[in-house]
């Protein structure tokens, strides 16, 4: 469902994503996982097209999102981790405008989005101005605007940041809904418990490149971690341990 062939993005003499190859299958939540600067971001803004890469391809449902950009994009429904909406729309005016934009509208658009208000606590406030609305609202509507047009496959950056703890159990159960019908997940997020139990495949990137990959039984053989949690493997593969042993010996007085 979701492919990068050799996906890499410079700037200058600096390289944030180096020559990714990834096979994502139909029917699977992918985790994306990686420190701070690993080139997560830069990767997910890639498959959105909202950054175009140096070099290599995506595609998205077989279609190339370089050569058939339109295409590629409609069957993507992109989540960012910082909630972009126009204020000066209402969040039904919002709903109805991406639902055009993919060419979805009338009765049937109508009556989806009204579920997705429901379902978030939002059909008090459909009518109000975004502009109006909490961090929290602002991310449940644009949680529905990437679902509004029955995309195939979810893209989303840091899904959980500022959700309540019921819109985040809401959002996982649509997560697994959504592949169990079918669609694909590509979700990234610093949350390891949560990518723990949610993902059914998970990647660890670290400077630009991709250094383990597989279901958590992979990761933990590619680590030689027994059964440890995804937080002692990602902290093993991505060099976390220093930091670790670094405050442990402060705790203990050592490292004064």
């Amino acid at each position: 469902m979701v492919r990068l062939d050799g996906l890499t993005k410079r700037y200058g003499s600096f390289t944030a994503v180096n020559g990714i190859d990834l096979a994502v299958p139909r029917g699977m939540i992918f985790g994306f996982l990686g420190p701070n600067g690993a080139g997560k971001t830069t990767t997910i803004r890639m498959m959105a097209g909202a950054l175009l890469p140096t070099s290599g391809r995506i595609l998205i449902a077989g279609d190339d999102l370089a050569l058939q950009p339109e295409r590629a994009k409609s069957r993507i429904g992109y989540i960012p981790d910082r909630p972009y909406l126009y204020e000066k729309l209402s969040g039904i005016e919002f709903l109805r405008f991406v639902a055009g934009l993919w060419g979805r509208g009338g009765e049937a658009t109508e009556e989806r989005a009204q579920r997705f208000l429901d379902l978030f606590n939002l059909s008090q406030w459909q009518e109000e101005l975004i502009e109006s609305y909490s961090h929290g609202m602002r991310q449940k509507l644009l949680i529905t605007s990437a679902l509004i047009h029955q995309p195939e496959v979810i893209v989303v950056d840091e899904p959980m940041v500022g959700l309540d703890p019921r819109s985040a159990r809401i959002l996982k159960d649509l997560f697994r809904t959504y592949v169990g019908n079918g669609g694909t997940v590509f979700l990234s997020s610093h949350t390891l418990e949560v990518a723990e139990v949610l993902c059914d495949i998970l990647a660890i990137i670290h400077e630009g490149s991709i250094i383990a990959r597989g279901t958590m039984e992979e990761l933990r053989a590619q680590a030689d971690s027994g059964e440890a949690h995804l937080e002692e493997i990602f902290l093993k593969v991505t060099g976390g341990e220093d930091a670790a042993e670094i405050m442990a010996s402060l705790r203990d007085g050592t490292g004064a």
